[in-house]
């Protein structure tokens, strides 16, 4: 197999057009590629400095997991957190978790963060959403989102080799200006489905948390959240509920 590492954008677009395979990390598929052969040529965009990006409102597809640290919400750093091992978050990479992980352990957090994502294909870069993204699979540059007032982030435990443990994720986002409050979006991972959903918050710092907190919880069992089990409930109400607090504290 030959390695590509592109150190530009279009030297990555013409290794597409060769027909170079993305490798991520490669913790995903180098398993598959013992099994089943390796492919004539692969790429890396290790060395390409828009995928390689980390800041409060943007990261990079090629960036290894345990270099998600405190410049990214803790909704997103906390999900990065708690993949796999030490060693995994040492080479596992965002685009190939995002990309090429049934898991999809971050997919949570981005959802809260309503994060957008620029992908490469081999007319050129384009912006997407996630669903894109998920279905579609194409090569992930980089993510960006508008920074939250406040997020949470739960993992429940799990047994090793049983199905995909719980995670709830949540954020809670400026008003866009039309006069609407703030909008909190919650994300749930319930085995390998990922559910999502939203709902507008009282429209002031002021507003009766606990009054606000069920409301919100009503509109959220009118999304794809409604169906989730007690379990989920239970975190999703107790984030909701921290949320709302925090920002009448602010």
């Amino acid at each position: 197999m030959l390695l590509r590492l592109p150190t530009s954008i279009s030297e990555a677009q013409a290794c597409l057009a060769e027909g170079a395979v993305p490798i991520g990390g490669a913790t995903l598929v180098w398993a598959t590629w013992q099994r089943d052969g390796f492919p004539e040529l692969a790429m890396s965009l290790r060395d390409v400095p828009e995928a390689n990006v980390v800041g409060r409102e943007t990261l990079g597809a090629a960036v290894v997991l345990n270099r998600v640290d405190e410049r990214v919400p803790d909704v997103l750093r906390l999900a990065a957190g708690t993949v796999g091992t030490g060693a995994v978050r040492r080479t596992a990479t965002v685009g190939g978790n995002l990309v090429g992980s049934t898991l999809r352990c971050l997919l949570p957090a981005a959802l809260v963060l309503g994060v957008r994502a620029t992908v490469l294909e081999p007319d050129g870069v384009h912006e997407t959403d996630l669903a894109e993204v998920v279905a579609k699979r194409p090569l992930l540059l980089s993510l960006r989102w508008q920074e939250p007032l406040a997020c949470a982030y739960r993992k429940l435990p799990a047994d090793a080799g049983g199905p995909p443990p719980l995670v709830v994720a949540s954020a809670l986002h400026a008003g866009d200006g039309t006069g609407d409050g703030p909008r909190l979006r919650v994300a749930v991972r319930d085995g390998y489905d990922v559910l999502s959903g939203d709902a507008t918050c009282g429209t002031a710092a002021g507003t009766d948390a606990d009054t606000d907190a069920e409301r919100v919880l009503d509109s959220l069992r009118a999304t794809a959240l409604g169906d989730l089990p007690a379990t989920a409930w239970e975190i999703v109400r107790a984030q909701v509920t921290g949320l709302l607090d925090a920002r009448g504290e602010g």
